[in-house]
């Protein structure tokens, strides 16, 4: 078992996720309750990912962060090194691949909240900014929650995205399921065997104590509006 892999791979689910929950707050926010007409352009947009095969998205990535696009030179600049084939390039490319498994459920969430709530809320005085935190998010957290996890869940299995911006250099950007991948190519299939039942038992961990979680949310939300 890799297990050096295994850390990596955490600790890039987590960086992931922290950025994702940043990033797709106020994009759900804008995305459930713009009357922007051409809204559904940015809606495909965001939702490109979830149908794009990661070697297409994964090359996209690594042409916009490599040495010579805008966004590398500037990135080179400041830092003094390469953000293609870096654990950094690594958590920008596992951003845009995971980025709708993150928004789809806040906007759902964010669109089902009720909207005499908000209404009574901006007919108290409070602003839309204190609105969202006070009122929107308590009765969000459910599809917070849920958009959260699956993005955390989803870059723990990445594979073509994370292999063509990170190229599985060991210790730096090989994940748990490129070293499955290496294990299989070198037939060392106990190996990838025993890596694969561990990262499959973790996942199964994780996914249930947060919709355990998440039912309980959900029954605290229906009594308080009871």
């Amino acid at each position: 078992m890799n297990w050096q892999a295994f850390v990596l791979t955490l600790e890039l689910a987590l960086t992931t996720s922290i950025v994702l929950i940043v990033i797709a707050l106020p994009l759900g926010y804008w995305l459930a309750f713009s009357k922007w007409k051409w809204k559904f352009l940015a809606e495909a947009v965001f939702a490109l990912p979830l149908v794009l095969p990661p070697t297409v998205l994964g090359f996209y990535v690594l042409v916009a962060l490599g040495p010579r696009s805008p966004v590398g030179r500037w990135y080179e600049s400041i830092f003094g090194s390469r953000l293609v084939f870096t654990f950094e390039g690594l958590v920008a490319a596992s951003v845009m691949y995971s980025l709708p498994f993150a928004v789809q459920p806040i906007v759902a969430a964010f669109g089902s909240v009720d909207r005499k709530f908000i209404e009574a809320s901006w007919l108290l005085g409070v602003s839309d900014w204190k609105t969202f935190w006070r009122v929107i998010v308590p009765l969000s957290w459910a599809g917070i929650v849920t958009g959260v996890v699956l993005s955390f869940a989803h870059t723990l299995g990445e594979f073509g995205v994370v292999l063509m911006v990170g190229g599985g250099i060991p210790g730096v950007t090989q994940t748990v399921s490129i070293d499955i991948y290496d294990k299989v190519q070198s037939l060392d299939f106990s190996g990838a065997a025993v890596t694969s039942a561990v990262l499959l038992i973790t996942s199964f961990v994780i996914l249930s104590i947060v919709y355990g979680l998440n039912r309980k949310v959900w029954f605290f939300a229906a009594d308080r509006r009871h």
